[in-house]
Order: C-alpha cells, then structure tokens, then sequence
C-alpha cells in the first residue's frame, strides 16, 4: 500500500462518514546552498502528507472534520480516518457546506507512481554557478545564496467519484553579491520549473553592475519621489492584493473592495492603464493546479470545493476590478461569481519596454531592487509598509547616478495601480517577500510618479 492512489483508494474504503474527500501529497526536494563564493551544503528531501476530510450530515446542517499527517503507515491509515469522522461529529454544520464536486473525468495518470525531483536538476546549472564564483572571486565580490527545487505530485479522491491528480515542479534561485568590504549588496532572484532557463552567470553580471552603481553614494530624505518598480517589487504588492480581495469581506463593509453604502467594488476602474491582473492554471512556464486542493477551510477557500475545476480568471480587466475570491458559499452570499484561487499571477498592460528603457526615459527618480517585511496597516484602504531592500538607486537624466540609502515606504497597492502613469513589459519574476508561499508570477515594472518613502531606514 505504498503507491499513493491506493492509500487514498484505501482511506475511501475505511470511510464511514457521508462523505470523504482524501489528498494525498508525495513531495521532493533538492537544494544547493552557497557563501563567500563557495557551496555549503545540499540536500535531498523526500516526504508524504496525507490529508482526509470527513462530512457528516445533520439535522441542522453538514458538519466538516480535517486531519492531516505526515509519514502515515499502513497501520496509522485507519486512525486517520477516524479522526477525522470523530472531528465532524464534534464540530457544529459548517457554515461553507455545499454538496462535494462530482463528475470531474479521472487523470489519465491518477494510478502512476508521483513525479520526483533529484540533484541531476542542477546539472547545468551547477557547473555555471561554479565559474560564476571564479568571477565573482577574481573580481572581490562575494555570492551567497540557494537554490531549490520541490516536486510536489497530489492525488485527490472522494466519495462522490473524483480521482485527479497534479503534478508542481517549483524551483527558485536567491543570488546576493556583496562587496568585499560588505557595505555593498544586490539580490535578484528567479522562478523556474526545472533550472533549465536559469543563468546564473548573467545574474552574477546584473548584480556586479549594481553593487558598481553603488560604489558612489547619496544620502535622500523621506518624501514622495518618481519611482521605478521592478517586477518583484510589483509582484510582493500585487499578491497581497489578491489575498485581500475576498468577496465576502468585500460585501460586508471590512475592505478596500467595500462599496460605500453597501456592496464591492467590482465594476469599478482601478486604473487609467489599461491593466489586466489575471491568473491561468495554464499560463506557460507557470501552469498550477487546474482544480482546486483545499486542505482547510477559510475565507476564500472551502474543503467542499476539492476538485472544483479552475479556468483563466480575469481579477482586473482593462483596469476595471472583474472578479474578488469566491467560494461556492461566499458566491452565494454576495451574488457574484465563483472564482477560487489560483496559484499564479499575472499582470500585463500591453507595455514593451524594458525596465533598462524606463531608466533612459527618467529625467529624476529612484530605481528599486525589491521589498521586504511587508506589513499590513489599514485594511480598508489596504495600507501597506515595508522597506526596501540590496539596492535603491538615484536616476538622472536616463542614467543611474549612484545608490541611496534605504526608505520604510506606506502605500496601498490599489492606490498604486490608480497612479501608475507606465508599465513596461511583462516577464516571469520571483517575489522577494512571498517566495515561501507565492513563487509563480509575470509582471511588468511600473512607474510611479510619487511613491511615498515615508522615512529613511538603515539597512543595507
């Protein structure tokens, strides 16, 4: 029984409940760390999780219980189970309940053994890593930094017939460079689905151009300033507005998606840009799942829609907000769509220049590396702070004049798209800030005539 689709063929057999939905989670990991221009360690992980959802009926309502495990045996498979049974039994109706999905076709491949990752996923990008610390040593500068790489393969049945199965290969690059002195740094990252579209030797020469930037310095005060957004910065702001656009929060008056007087925003023009923020199961170079895998109940998320199918969702089109996060409940409550999350996201404007393009057409402005310890403040206008982070730039005259110091910046990302007078061309990127929950995203650098820096930091 250790194939993945019999311990959830087994767990379905055990079931004693009205209904049971079981996901069963294979992961492995492979990872290289490196310092000083030298590897530190690596590694291989592999691990089991396995989930069951048990719904018992009643006379007020369904109820819904949710255990989850890791490394369950054959043994330990019925225990499971029954906890999760007895989970139901003591919890009150679900307030999300809904009839469980049916008649999704089965994956072709639900009864193969799960996808898996190893070292050999570096096999290019290792030796190119290696010459990128002889030139990086040669010329003082340090790289620190990993890379990993997770294939997780899901296989999620139920009582009402579904069998699916999706396979995530996730990999992520984090490259530093640091002066020898280390009062210089610079990051970029970058996501990928199998390492082969990763250069780190052309990382390496981005980030060798920027700490050269900083080797002359000035020091800004705190104000509004033109400020050139690249896409991970882009990205970090943009994912935490998907987060909040909760349908039901929205209609209940607690967001910056609330109507005053009652009822949300969708409708209404967010940009003058002809902005389009969408997600895409099917995005290439960074496909998701295309149904949904609850393992817990939220806001925005039912375990009584495991295996909902998922479609190309529009959340702003053309600038006007489309869509806000809807369970089949949450749906029913306001009266607007169902459209659960995905986990990808995209941004485009139709913009062709590049974030080198932008540089030469600014007269004044600040160029950002990235954002970090982003914090929420005020919900209702999602108000947010943070602070930048390895490289804040001065421009003049189209040229990068030199590196500034560090800003804690108060600014709501809805607010942004409302400013933002420029977006360029849209790449794949890395979020800095939510890379351990959020890595699949293509988004454009966006121009912003007056982001508030709304004190100086010192970090580096």
């Amino acid at each position: 029984m250790s194939k993945p689709h019999e311990i959830v063929e087994r767990a379905l057999e055990l079931s004693r409940a009205d209904g049971c939905v079981v996901i069963a989670d294979e992961r492995s990991s492979a990872n290289l760390r490196w310092a000083g221009n030298a590897l530190t360690t690596n590694g291989v992980t592999r691990g089991r999780e396995l989930t069951v959802i048990a719904t018992v009926d009643g006379g007020q309502g369904t109820a819904s219980g949710v255990v989850s495990r890791s490394a369950v045996t054959a043994a330990e498979l019925e225990p499971l189970v029954r906890a999760a049974e007895e989970a139901a039994r003591a919890a009150g109706p679900a307030e999300d309940a809904q009839p469980l999905v049916e008649g999704a076709p089965a994956s072709a491949d639900f009864t193969d053994s799960p996808d898996e990752t190893s070292p050999e996923v570096f096999a290019d990008f290792a030796p190119a890593l290696g010459e990128s610390f002889a030139r990086a040593r040669a010329a003082e500068r340090e790289l620190y930094g990993f890379a990993s790489h997770e294939t997780v393969s899901s296989y999620l049945g139920s009582s009402t017939g579904l069998r699916l199965r999706h396979d995530q290969p996730t990999g992520t690059l984090e490259l530093n460079a640091k002066s020898a002195d280390r009062t210089r740094s610079a990051w970029a990252g970058r996501y990928t689905r199998d390492f082969t579209d990763v250069d780190p030797g052309a990382l390496d020469a981005e980030l060798a151009l920027r700490l050269s930037w900083a080797e002359r310095r000035v020091e800004l005060p705190a104000g509004r300033y033109e400020t050139l957004l690249p896409p991970t910065a882009v990205a970090d702001l943009l994912i935490y507005q998907l987060w909040s656009s909760g349908a039901r929060d929205a209609a209940e008056g607690r967001t910056v998606f609330s109507k005053p007087g009652g009822g949300t925003r969708v409708g209404d023009t967010l940009s003058p840009l002809p902005l389009t923020l969408r997600s895409d199961p099917a995005a290439p170079g960074l496909q998701a799942a295309p149904f949904v895998m609850a393992h817990t109940s939220g806001d925005d998320v039912s375990v009584f829609d495991n295996g909902l199918p998922l479609a190309p969702t529009d959340w702003v089109r053309d600038g006007r907000l489309e869509r806000l996060l809807s369970t089949r409940h949450s749906a029913g409550l306001t009266g607007l769509p169902v459209a659960p999350p995905i986990d990808n996201l995209l941004l485009d404007a139709g913009g062709t220049a590049s974030l080198e393009e932008m540089v030469s057409r600014t007269e004044r402005g600040l160029l950002l590396t990235c954002l970090w310890y982003i914090r929420e403040v005020d919900p209702a206008t999602l108000l947010l702070t943070g602070l930048t982070r390895d490289g804040v730039y001065l421009v003049e005259d189209g040229e990068v004049k030199g590196a500034v110091n560090n800003f804690r910046f108060n600014e709501s990302p809805v607010d942004l798209l409302t400013r933002a007078t420029e977006a360029g061309r849209s790449d794949r990127t890395l979020p800095r800030e939510w890379s351990d929950y959020f890595t699949r995203a293509s988004m454009p650098p966006l121009r912003v005539p007056d982001f508030n820096m709304s004190s100086v930091s010192q970090g580096v």
